[in-house]
């Protein structure tokens, strides 16, 4: 069991069930999954920009990524249907926990001037999304492997009701926020 996941069931869940209320202790909520995205919009002109993407994404994550594809034609991009724009990863279980755990502990405080994350970026049911500037926050990625510098999106899905649940539990499970 990860680090993570232990604090979870040793402390987290146990503060949530005081500080909410609950009558069950399946109420309590918890982190479902977390979706890390990258889009490439390079990938439409030239392929081969895609492969060291699913590289990095595969490298941080521990877990092959899909690639997307676009949905619908926009001239204006120079984007067809089909063409390939981005990878993703869904994470679930133990690779998620350890995945949280180095971003919490490790990626995130590499950032520069870092001083917390908003927390703004609530979707209003108990979800959370992040942007990541840079790839190279991960110790995992190497400097000098690196061809380009790309963001992603990072999505951590929980099962919480509203966004104040939501904030409790990752503010528990050691999320930075920046203080208001």
């Amino acid at each position: 069991m990860s680090r993570l996941k232990q604090h979870y069931v040793a402390n987290v869940a146990p503060a949530l069930r005081e500080r909410f209320a609950y009558k069950s202790p399946m109420q309590t909520p918890k982190v479902k999954k977390v979706v890390v995205n990258m889009g490439v919009g390079e990938a439409t002109q030239d392929p081969k920009v895609l492969d060291s993407a699913v590289t990095d994404l595969q490298t941080i994550t521990g877990q092959k990524p899909i690639i997307t594809r676009a949905k619908r034609s926009i001239a204006a991009f120079k984007l067809r249907e089909g063409v390939p724009i981005g990878t993703c990863v869904t994470l679930r279980g133990e690779r998620m926990y350890d995945f949280l755990d180095r971003l919490f502990s490790v990626a995130l405080p590499r950032v520069r001037d870092f001083r917390g994350i908003p927390s703004k970026s609530f979707d209003g049911r108990g979800n959370f999304s992040l942007g990541v500037r840079e790839q190279l926050i991960f110790p995992e990625i190497d400097y000098d492997k690196v061809e380009k510098i790309r963001g992603m999106d990072i999505t951590i899905v929980t099962s919480a009701k509203s966004d104040e649940e939501a904030k409790a539990l990752l503010t528990l499970l050691g999320l930075p926020f920046r203080e208001q």
